[in-house]
């Protein structure tokens, strides 16, 4: 399956205004085309959009969009996960046009995660204009960042993204029991997975427990430490709290932070992320979190 990238996210909320505030003011994302009172569209790039954050009754993923090159690609997707009892349903018109894409497929993952497989998304040519000079680093060879899945049965969704979809999986780390408190009662430890179908470290992590969200993290990647730094210190001003202090990554080397977001889950916020060599990488157990820092705050 010829998957490039973490394309887009869409993430539905029960606080519209809070997001708004939250992606525009404090993350420096810009408000994008056909964003209105029920929606917020946010470009980080020249695409037309990159999260799409929905106004309605609950926190939680509406869907995580993975981008495929052309129609063919898209069909032969929708074929295979066909074949192997993964049900899709073929977008409506209606649907392509307000995802602005040319093809779309829906499909739920093992764990019952929303994703939305798709081809042909509109750019927006206008200059980006962040509000702080900040800059992303995405593309089509990288996509948007990464976000981290809830997945109970960890070798069922392995299976599915690295035999299915055709990640790589690049890294695993062990959890003890108290960072899955909604996981199976007696295990010694858990396993966690990075996996990418690009350069980039990982554009998912698939995390071994349960989470009412449905999504645990996303993380966005600037192109400067001071872009990172200026973050935190908006975060700071405006009481929102941090959940892990800054630190560097032993996995993906990213200098970052977390912080909560509106929707009861967490946001990294990150500089100088790992570019692999996916022809050359070794899967790797990695056995601490990080080189320094990410402090945890509870």
């Amino acid at each position: 399956m010829d998957i490039r990238s973490l394309g887009y996210l869409r993430i539905g909320t029960a606080d519209l205004p809070a997001w708004r505030r939250y992606a525009l003011d404090i993350l420096g994302m810009v408000e994008g085309e056909g964003s209105g009172d029920t929606v917020l569209h946010t470009r980080i790039d020249d695409r037309i959009r990159r999260f799409s954050f929905v106004a309605g009754d609950t926190d939680r993923l509406l869907a995580a969009g993975f981008e495929l090159p052309n129609a063919r690609a898209l069909a032969e997707a929708a074929e295979e996960l066909e074949a192997h009892g993964f049900p899709v349903k073929h977008a409506d018109e209606a649907t392509l046009a307000e995802r602005r894409v040319q093809g779309l497929i829906h499909v739920d993952d093992p764990a019952g995660n929303p994703l939305e497989l798709y081809w042909g998304q509109a750019q927006d040519h206008s200059p980006l204009g962040t509000p702080y000079g900040n800059r992303f680093v995405t593309g089509d060879d990288l996509g948007l960042g990464h976000v981290v899945l809830p997945a109970p049965d960890m070798e069922a969704a392995v299976g599915f993204y690295e035999a299915l979809l055709g990640f790589q999986l690049r890294d695993r780390m062990k959890l003890p029991p108290v960072a899955v408190p909604t996981g199976e009662p007696g295990r010694d430890f858990y396993w966690m997975n990075f996996l990418s179908p690009n350069a980039r470290h990982h554009s998912l992590g698939l995390y071994p427990g349960a989470l009412p969200p449905g999504i645990v993290h996303f993380m966005v990647e600037t192109d400067s430490l001071d872009a990172v730094g200026y973050c935190l210190d908006r975060m700071n001003a405006a009481g929102i709290p941090i959940a892990s202090t800054l630190g560097r990554h032993s996995n993906d080397h990213m200098v970052s932070f977390y912080a909560q977001a509106p929707g009861g889950f967490q946001v990294e916020y990150g500089w100088d992320g790992l570019i692999v060599d996916p022809a050359a990488w070794t899967t790797k157990e990695i056995t601490s979190d990080s080189l320094w820092g990410h402090a945890w705050n509870g």
